[in-house]
């Protein structure tokens, strides 16, 4: 087990240095950013569908599921991602490469625990309005980069067969930085805005779930999982430069506070443990406030996000000794989102579908899981970007049993 979790943790680095790119949409310019995390690759393959007490995988969406574990359960995932941005004139390809998450859980009898490091957000734009051919026109570019990541620790009671009880504390942590040139053709120096914010604060949710047989082989599974509405505090620095001049002007900012909307997560699912499951999940999210002093518009506003999705899994036969194939596990789902913002008075919407693999590793619970998300982000109307994007996502779940006392002495 030690010797697959440094092989990880050495994957780990090479997606660490893409992870605050994470992103390649214009949408990332408002708010904290383009919201991440969407659960393991286990659960994400189903769009988001995570009502089972599952035993060898980790279920980061409601910390209930600890206390399930009856091993000690390693897992990293990461994500390409490639996205075609069109308006009603023009389109342009963007590709990014992405650590999604690092987790462990630890089952201890009744209890189980978790901790790990996950990206919730990024910013990741570049915007350009270019007039250079025009003299004495305005030319201007965009750019920001960075986002918010979290620490978190989780504790679940197992209350009695089949009911969880769980909380997780999170740290949050990032740094936004955004670039705002602009220059006058004809004009020998344009001049370059630099805003910083450095994020931090402390958050706390808690989750419970329920399973029941109904006859002999199916079960009923259900989930729930509430977030705290949460304060962020940013630490704002503002740089004006002309440039070519190497004197620039740092604008005393004040600190600011942003709010994290609670969140609220239900899902029902019904099915055969290690043979099929079909659930649905839904998630409600107030809408905070985000904006911050760099990035508020007079066309943008906020409003409550939501989410409603259906998926499931098949596995033929998880103890099958003659076919391989009988052993991976197939997975499948829809989604359908409001991610929270209006544009343009347009509320921009992600519909996707989503399809994966779990392919298990001889000898051993732990698993190589494979997964593909495709769908469509915004509109081109109002003046707006079309993201049509495809996501190509593969995580390690590594499976063992941690402080075993030997029989030998």
């Amino acid at each position: 087990m030690i010797k697959k979790v440094i092989l990880s943790a050495c994957l780990l680095i090479s997606f660490v240095s893409f992870a605050q790119q994470g992103t390649a949409s214009p949408y990332s310019f408002f708010g904290i950013g383009d919201v991440r995390f969407k659960g393991t690759l286990e659960n994400r393959s189903m769009a988001g569908v995570a009502v089972e007490q599952d035993t060898i995988h980790l279920n980061l969406d409601n910390p209930a599921s600890y206390a399930s574990l009856i091993q000690t359960t390693f897992t990293v995932g990461g994500t390409y991602a490639t996205s075609n941005l069109k308006t009603t004139s023009q389109s342009e390809k963007a590709q990014r490469s992405t650590f999604d998450y690092l987790a462990l859980g630890i089952p201890m009898g009744k209890f189980g625990a978790s901790f790990g490091l996950i990206p919730v957000s990024s910013v990741g734009y570049k915007i350009r309005d270019d007039n250079s051919a025009t003299e004495g026109a305005t030319s201007s570019q965009l750019d920001g980069k960075g986002g918010i990541n979290k620490v978190y620790f989780g504790l679940s009671y197992k209350i009695m067969r089949g009911w969880n009880v769980g909380v997780d504390a999170q740290y949050n942590f990032g740094k936004i930085t955004t670039t705002s040139i602009e220059a006058i053709t004809g004009v020998q120096n344009g001049t370059a805005e630099v805003n910083t914010s450095e994020l931090s604060g402390v958050g706390f949710s808690f989750g419970t779930m329920y399973q029941k047989k109904i006859n002999k082989k199916t079960s009923v599974f259900s989930s729930l999982s509430y977030s705290f509405a949460s304060n962020l505090n940013s630490d704002n620095t503002r740089v004006i430069s002309v440039q070519g001049d190497s004197d620039p002007y740092v604008i005393p900012t004040e600190t600011t506070k942003l709010k994290l909307p609670n969140k609220l997560s239900i899902g029902l699912g019904v099915g055969e443990a290690r043979k099929w499951l079909v659930g649905a999940n839904m998630t409600f999210q107030g809408d905070g406030q985000l904006a911050n002093y760099y990035n508020s518009a007079s066309n943008v506003r906020y409003e409550s996000y939501s989410k409603y999705a259906i998926g499931g899994y098949y596995l033929p036969n998880y103890a099958s000794f003659t076919s391989y194939m009988s052993r991976i596990t197939y997975r499948a789902g829809l989604k359908y989102e409001k991610i929270g913002l209006i544009v343009n008075n347009e509320s921009i919407k992600d519909v996707g579908m989503t399809l994966g693999a779990g392919v298990p590793i001889p000898g051993s619970f732990s698993n190589v899981n494979f997964g593909i998300e495709f769908g469509k982000r915004g509109t081109t109307a109002a003046d707006l970007v079309q993201e049509n994007y495809v996501n190509f996502s593969v995580s390690f779940s590594f499976n063992d049993k941690w402080f075993v006392k030997s029989k030998y002495q």
